[in-house]
């Protein structure tokens, strides 16, 4: 094994030889705060897998107790078990286990986080998105087949593959419900909280949560996929709180102009709060944004086309001389105006946010990324523009 600075987390061999015997790690491919995730080559077929190394020793807890922590490994595991051999969720493929570490050997998935991926991109199409929430929602399916709430659904606990299929992962916060059984626990992620989570932890009568809290973490990654910047997000952390009980979101901002009803219908039905009327995981797969027309063969008609391609060709030649497909340049006082409004210029804006913050730039109490431009002086959002519109 090459030999790291970052090689001082790594276990004694007497801890680790059942593992060290199989596989040969290599690269630090992600860290946490008790773990390390490293890329791992299986020694009898070269097969590459990720292991993520567990440390259990008192020092390297931060305050977590280390039963505590071996407990709730051995949970994630047992629930990993059960939810085994679905496509789109991660394969446990290996456990080794000793007193100060625990060894998890999973699939490599080596296009890593749903979160990175949307980094990159900055938004997804409808159809990119219908393809990875169809998977998500699939994989939520057969979690809920098996009375198991996932409880932390967020770009960062999916995972990409080779192809880009989903698989879901951290299954940490897990929980096998029994028939009727309601939970109170807060936890899981800010953003993707459930109204019904939140009352659970703020109210003594509250009926407490289910499986439907997933539901409501899919609206919430299918709203941030389309457009960049999640539905309920705030700078002061109670007001995200009070929008999320509420279900405070709108589709107003100039990211929403280009996409169809369907999807917003969907994730209306999706977020809404009180979970007994919000759509289930069947129906959501079956809504009209995954629907698909399928294209009926029938026998060749030598005259059907011909006349079809006839009229293709008309209406090429009327729509070349309409004068509104001419290429039109954008005018230069509206782009000054309101810059983000306008489709042409929305991608190139997108692009330089996130070149220049790495994230989601942020716009008085909401999130817009046309704040890039809010603060810039006249004269120099006049270079930036004739430089863009030039190209």
């Amino acid at each position: 094994m090459a030999k790291e600075e970052d090689d001082d987390n790594l276990p004694d061999k007497d801890a680790a030889k059942e593992f060290y015997a199989k596989y040969e790690p290599k690269e630090i491919i992600g860290r946490g705060i008790s773990s390390t995730v490293r890329r791992c080559i299986e020694k009898e077929t070269g097969h590459e897998f990720a292991a993520k190394i567990i440390d259990l020793s008192q020092e390297s807890q931060d305050g977590v107790d280390t039963h505590t922590m071996r407990d709730a490994t051995r949970q994630e595991i047992h629930i990993l078990r059960m939810v085994a051999g679905h496509p789109y969720i991660i394969e446990l493929q290996d456990v080794f286990e000793s007193e100060t570490f625990i060894f998890l050997v999973f699939e490599l998935c080596k296009n890593g986080e749903l979160f990175d991926y949307l980094t990159s991109v900055v938004t997804l199409s409808e159809k990119k998105t219908r393809y990875i929430m169809r998977q998500v929602l699939e994989g939520v399916r057969y979690v809920h087949s098996k009375n198991i709430v996932h409880r932390d659904l967020k770009p960062e606990n999916i995972l990409l593959d080779d192809q880009l299929n989903v698989k879901i992962t951290d299954f940490g916060f897990a929980k096998v419900l029994n028939d009727g059984e309601k939970l109170f626990e807060l936890c899981g992620t800010p953003g993707y909280l459930a109204p019904e989570t939140l009352k659970a932890n703020m109210f003594e009568d509250a009926p407490g949560y289910g499986k439907e809290v997933d539901i409501w973490a899919c609206g919430v990654i299918m709203f941030t996929l389309l457009v960049g910047c999640p539905p309920f997000w705030h700078r002061k952390q109670m007001v995200m709180l009070r929008n999320i009980m509420e279900g405070r979101y709108s589709f107003t901002s100039p990211e929403w102009a280009d996409i169809s009803d369907d999807p917003k219908d969907l994730i209306r039905r999706l977020l809404v709060v009180e979970p007994s009327e919000r759509i289930d995981v069947h129906e959501s797969l079956m809504h009209p944004f995954f629907n698909t027309v399928a294209i009926k063969s029938g026998g060749f008609n030598a005259r059907a086309k011909i006349r079809l391609a006839f009229v293709v060709v008309r209406a090429a030649v009327r729509l070349r001389r309409l004068p509104h497909t001419a290429a039109q340049a954008v005018p230069l006082v509206d782009a000054l105006r309101d810059p983000y409004t306008m489709r042409a210029l929305r991608k190139v804006i997108d692009g330089c946010a996130f070149r220049v913050y790495g994230h989601w730039v942020k716009k008085g109490e909401g999130q817009n990324r046309a704040a890039l431009f809010e603060n810039m002086p006249k004269t120099e959002l006049k270079s930036l523009y004739v430089s863009n519109l030039s190209r």
